[in-house]
C-alpha cells in the first residue's frame, strides 16, 4: 500500500492516542469523517496498523524490575529453539523475546516484575529449567531514558 501524507499524519495521531475518536482524527489530518474513516479501515486491512491497545503504567501496577536477559542455546537446532519460543511465550512476565545475533547469546528478553526475590524465582523456577538454556546473563535497568512505543515515519515521506 502506497501512503500519501494523509495516512502519515493518520499513523502519527494513532501512534500518539490509540483513544482518539475518528471526529477528532479526521479534525486532526483535515478530513470529513468518513473518509478519514475509510482511509483508517484500509490501513487496517492492508496490516500496517496492526492492532490498537491500551498501554498500562507498569510503575504503578507495582511492576518495579526490568531485566534484560542474553540466554544462550546448548545447540542451534530448530526443534531447540522452537521448544525454547514456546516456553517463553507462556510467560506473562516476559514481555518482548528476540532471536540475535553478534553477541554469545542466542535469545534477549525484556522482563517485567515487581522486585528482585520475583526475578530470582521466575529465573530459577522457568527460564533456567527450559530444555537447552546453557548460559543466562540479566542485565537490569535503572531508569529509562527513552520508551516510546511510536515508530518513526520520517522515512516514508511521499
Amino acid at each position: 500500500m502506497k501512503l500519501d501524507k494523509i495516512d502519515l499524519k493518520i499513523l502519527r495521531e494513532m501512534q500518539r492516542d490509540g483513544t482518539i475518536t475518528n471526529l477528532e482524527l479526521a479534525e486532526q489530518v483535515g478530513l470529513s469523517p468518513s473518509p478519514c474513516a475509510r482511509r483508517v479501515k484500509q490501513l487496517e486491512e492492508s496490516g500496517i496498523i496492526d492492532r490498537t491497545v491500551t498501554l498500562l503504567n507498569p510503575s504503578q501496577l507495582g511492576l518495579k524490575l526490568i531485566a534484560l536477559i542474553q540466554i544462550a542455546m546448548d545447540r542451534h537446532t530448530p526443534d531447540r529453539f522452537e521448544e525454547f519460543e514456546r516456553q517463553v511465550a507462556g510467560y506473562p512476565e516476559v514481555v518482548e523475546c528476540s532471536l540475535i545475533t553478534g553477541q554469545s547469546a542466542d535469545y534477549l528478553l525484556k522482563v517485567i516484575v515487581p522486585d528482585m526475590e520475583y526475578y530470582q524465582e521466575f529465573l530459577l523456577n522457568k527460564i533456567t529449567r527450559i530444555k537447552g538454556v546453557s548460559d543466562v546473563h540479566s542485565s537490569f535497568i535503572m531508569r529509562q531514558v527513552i520508551h516510546s512505543t511510536e515508530l518513526p515515519l520520517n522515512h516514508l515521506q511521499p
